[in-house]
């Protein structure tokens, strides 16, 4: 059986795909030709991450596709239900990535108390010629130890960000239509651990209350955070964005940052992605990544392994 990772595979996964008798394509298909190469080369399994779309159209122009897998969490590129409905397996990794978006979070977090993001743009242009200059500008930091962060969605990756939070002595709030409370277990590396429980609360709430504030939530119909939602936020709240373009309102963000409401930001995806707005790009108070959360290679080798196996069980 052939399967045809489109967006790329870990060599793990590949491995463990041949070990398991399937031949693994690696070669990358244009959107509008994906249909005709998986019907010309008789594909049995298309995986994908987060570029290429596997929508209705493909699902009913395939009629040999057994499974459809998403290396990653979000399957908002797949037309799922529709999938499912014509009997094709479809599957992803939700526990793969947890561990690699939660330290991107930190990693905007920290740059966004100490202004990194704008120090590494400034210095090699003005650190010889105003290194004082400079130092006044970013000298008012911030330690993220013994505030609050606030986390919209505490799934895996939100527990995930809620482990490394209260490692550094923040206090962890969250907000979740779907989990009433979970049991964080922080775990050290000799052995010993720690479990605390987080109970959920109010978005408004948890918007009212926070220091910082991190998105781990779906794709939405709407905007989680918009004008309303900054305006009860505490003034100079940090957002991190982690999750899915179009969570936030980046008109309304850019206006909070620009009046002080916000002091910084940190986003790894965008409203009009993969073109962000150039407001985004441009802004000095914005921590910017271009959607990586998931991409380190321990990240990528859970995820090659985990659709390897289920691939395997599914069509063994």
């Amino acid at each position: 059986m052939k399967v045809l990772a489109n967006d790329g595979i870990s060599k793990s996964g590949i491995l463990a795909l041949e070990k398991g008798g399937f031949e693994v394509i690696t070669t990358k298909v244009a959107q509008e030709q994906v249909a005709n190469y998986i019907n010309e080369n008789n594909i049995d399994v298309i995986l994908v991450r987060s570029a290429t779309k596997v929508r209705k159209d493909i699902i009913d122009a395939c009629p040999g596709i057994k499974i459809i897998g998403r290396g990653g969490v979000g399957m908002d590129n797949i037309d799922v239900d529709y999938a499912k409905s014509k009997g094709i397996h479809v599957i992803n990794t939700p526990a793969s990535s947890s561990e690699s978006v939660a330290e991107l979070v930190f990693g905007h977090l920290f740059s966004g108390v100490r202004f990194l993001h704008d120090s590494n743009r400034n210095m090699p242009l003005e650190g010889d010629s105003n290194f004082e200059g400079l130092k006044k500008a970013y000298a008012n930091g911030t330690e993220l130890r013994g505030k609050t962060l606030g986390i919209v969605g505490i799934g895996r990756i939100g527990q995930a960000t809620a482990k490394m939070a209260l490692g550094l002595g923040m206090k962890v709030i969250a907000a979740d239509s779907f989990i009433p409370q979970v049991d964080v277990k922080v775990e050290f590396f000799d052995g010993q651990s720690i479990t605390t429980t987080i109970v959920s609360q109010s978005l408004e709430s948890l918007f009212k209350e926070a220091d910082f504030i991190t998105l781990h939530v779906p794709a939405q119909d709407g905007y989680i955070i918009g004008e309303k939602e900054l305006a009860i936020m505490k003034d100079g709240v940090g957002i991190v964005n982690c999750a899915r373009g179009g969570v936030i309102d980046e008109v309304a963000l850019v206006k909070a940052l620009d009046s002080g409401k916000v002091a910084f930001a940190g986003l790894d995806v965008f409203e009009s992605e993969p073109k962000p707005e150039m407001a985004i790009l441009m802004h000095s108070k914005i921590s910017l990544t271009p959607h990586i959360g998931a991409a380190t290679g321990e990240a990528q080798d859970r995820i090659g392994t985990e659709l390897a196996s289920q691939i395997i069980t599914l069509l063994s």
